[in-house]
Order: C-alpha cells, then structure tokens, then sequence
C-alpha cells in the first residue's frame, strides 16, 4: 500500500489536496455529460455530428472506413478502447427506415469492423447493438448508429467496477489510425 492511503474513503477537499493517486480525472467526459454536440431537433439540419462528421477528414472526424451508404468511426466518449459505431450516411433514427442497400452495408460493415478490431487489438469478443429511441438509451436518437465494444478477457478489473471510470490506454487519433490500417479490404 501506499504511504499515505487507507482502505476507508476519506473526504478531500479542494483542488491540489495530495491523496495519492486516490482519484481519477476524466474532464473529456463533461462535454458528453452536459450535451455538447447533441442535436437541437429531430432533423438533419439540427445540429447532427453524424451528419457533419461525413464532411471532415478522416482524422477529424475519426472516421475509420467509408461506405457507399455507411461509415465506421470511432466514439467519441468510449465505453473500452476500440469502441466504434457503424452510421448510416442517411438521416434516418429507426432501424426500420434503412432500405436494403443500407442494411446490407451496415451489416458488412460490421463484420469488417469486427475483423479489424481483432487484426489489430486481439478483440475476444464483443458488444454490438443499437439504442432505437432516447427512453432506451440513444445519446442521439436522431441518427441511427449501431455501437460496437471490443471486449477482452478480464477488462472489468477494479477500475470500473470499484473506481467507476475507464482507463484508455491510448489516444483516440491513434486508435483510429491502427483500426484505419486493419480494416479488411471488400
């Protein structure tokens, strides 16, 4: 253990206080906490970042692969590391509102997304689904995305389950760059 921590919380007051490494700072999450980037309104023209993140440079906007009808990238506010959402180009919020063409792209690209978390992070398994609505959990239900969450083999340690917050051993741009070079060829 070290000098200085107990095993009982104690309270700390004020920034600066020592409490050897007893905390953990995750300022990044605040913008999703008080909404930043959410939409306005149901529309396109709302304020979407799904719709405006297809206009900047893969770097930008993290984007990991293209589609004709869909793209892959990279969540901004992270469950694990890798963790990346397939997004329809089209405006759309229900799964149901995809034509064919949409439906087929996102599923392979899903599997290609798949493919190139395990090529490039050794991926055991992971989570894969979509929040259809607000009361079942969509940041933004305007837009349709389908979230994928590499998971490993012991990746809920103490971290998240004692301290409640999630370590990302790496910077956002370079897990994009690493997932951009897996990504499996058509």
């Amino acid at each position: 253990m070290l000098i200085g921590m107990t095993s009982e919380p104690e309270q700390q007051i004020g920034v600066g206080t020592p409490d050897a490494f007893q905390r953990l700072w995750t300022p990044h999450r605040m913008a999703y906490i008080q909404g930043q980037d959410k939409p306005n309104g149901p529309g396109a023209e709302d304020g979407c970042p799904f719709c405006s993140i297809p206009a900047k440079s893969d770097e930008d906007g993290l984007v990991v692969a293209r589609g004709e009808h869909v793209y892959a990238v990279l969540n901004l506010y992270p469950y694990n590391g890798g963790h990346l959402m397939v997004v329809p180009y089209r405006h759309v919020a229900d799964y149901t509102e995809l034509d064919g063409p949409e439906t087929a792209e996102l599923a392979d690209f899903t599997k290609r997304a798949m493919a190139a978390l395990r090529a490039a992070s050794g991926a055991h398994g992971f989570n894969i689904g979509m929040n259809q609505g607000s009361v079942a959990g969509a940041g933004i239900a305007a837009h349709l995305h389908q979230h994928l969450v590499p998971r490993w083999g012991g990746d809920t340690n103490f971290m998240p389950v004692i301290g409640h917050t999630k370590v990302l051993p790496q910077l956002l741009g370079d897990t994009r760059a690493m997932l951009a070079g897996a990504w499996p060829a058509e």
